[in-house]
């Protein structure tokens, strides 16, 4: 898996991150457009200068991603989160 850039944002695909976090795509496109899953950025520093973890959360899963500043993935952690799930297109 690697990641693109616009500028300096990442782009990462929803077909490799859907599976991730036990969704088809349209079910994750629809969680992340409602809200129901964060993403977040860090931009390491010190001996992690020139990489990223990238974070997305839904109410289930927590998938972290850590690449080197040209996009490769050097590692990938999941973690499954305790607590209901929100149905893709209701929000229930």
């Amino acid at each position: 898996m690697k990641i693109e850039f616009e500028g300096d944002k990442p782009i990462v695909d929803a077909t490799q991150i859907a599976p991730l976090m036990e969704l088809d795509v349209i079910g994750f496109q629809v969680l992340m457009q409602s809200g129901h899953i964060r993403t977040g950025v860090e931009r390491g520093t010190g001996v992690d200068a020139g990489k990223l973890r990238l974070t997305f959360q839904s109410p289930d899963w927590r998938v972290r991603l850590t690449c080197t500043g040209d996009g490769a993935v050097l590692t990938t952690t999941r973690l499954k989160l305790p607590g209901g799930s929100v149905h893709p297109m209701t929000g229930d």
